[in-house]
């Protein structure tokens, strides 16, 4: 595990959490880990996750990993992106305008497509679900390969019942089986403008959505968990709770935080 200044990174085979919710802050960013009930007959946490953050020029980056089989494509992942760490984060700390979003995506791809890479995950057991997600200034930018979500609330947004800024995409991963590897690779990305005030942005990987008796299937349940952002840790530590009673058997994995955002967001002409 990473844990140093501004930067943590984290795969279930170091530490499954098994049976064990673990919660716990990060800056501003939370992070909630759970591997799932061993009553259930779960042994194991292919999960992983890498989270950065730089206060004075106002971003944070995150990876969220959902591997099947085992967790050595999330490894490989989180290796190949800390190698890129310096010049992921040049970009982040340019101006913010179309080119940052523009060059982050073309890094990615281009990290994802080299051969080194390429021949690294055909040597993997199992495959994963990647998800990033950088904020800079008023924006938030993603890049998803699987199933993994990623929410946007506001309140703007929640009376017009829109939560969820990615697609969940089935049969698309990165590793022994690698979308990178077809003729034309296959993802999805996006960029949003954030709305005026508070802005909560929630990233999971799929136990909590899929959990028995759906306590949180329908993203207005996790919307309506909150009140409170210096509640973060608690709220979190409920939710994995109560999967946990509900005899979740997959593993979970979350990060949340909040961005305030002063200046005033795009508005119909009529307004």
């Amino acid at each position: 595990m990473a844990n140093q200044g501004k930067e943590f990174s984290w795969v279930g085979s170091q530490e499954h959490f098994v049976d064990t919710p673990d919660v716990f802050q990060f800056g501003k960013i939370v992070v909630g880990r759970y591997g799932g009930n061993s009553s259930a007959g779960q042994y194991k946490n292919e999960d992983g996750c890498l989270v950065w953050f730089n206060e004075h020029q106002d971003w944070e980056f995150a990876i969220l990993l959902d591997a099947h089989k085992t967790a050595e494509s999330a490894e490989l992942i989180i290796q190949q992106i800390e190698g890129a760490e310096f010049e992921i984060k040049q970009v982040l700390s340019m101006p913010t305008n179309q080119q940052v979003f523009k060059k982050l995506e073309e890094k990615m791809i281009c990290l994802f497509q080299s051969e080194d890479f390429l021949l690294a995950c055909r040597n993997v057991t199992g495959e994963t679900a990647c998800l990033i997600v950088a904020r800079k200034n008023q924006y938030v930018w993603w890049f998803s390969v699987g199933d993994c979500v990623l929410y946007l609330f506001h309140p703007e947004l929640a009376a017009l019942g829109q939560y969820q800024l990615n697609q969940r995409q089935f049969y698309e991963w990165i590793g022994e089986v690698n979308t990178f590897e077809l003729a034309v690779p296959c993802y999805s990305s996006g960029i949003r403008e954030l709305r005026t005030g508070e802005n909560r942005l929630f990233l999971t990987t799929d136990g909590l959505i899929e959990c028995p008796n759906d306590p949180y299937a329908e993203p207005a349940s996790i919307y309506h968990s909150y009140s409170d952002p210096e509640e973060d840790e608690r709220v979190v530590t409920s939710m994995l709770e109560s999967i946990k009673n509900h005899d979740v058997r997959d593993s979970t994995t979350i990060i949340t935080w909040t961005v305030d955002v002063a200046k005033e967001a795009v508005r119909p002409s009529d307004q």
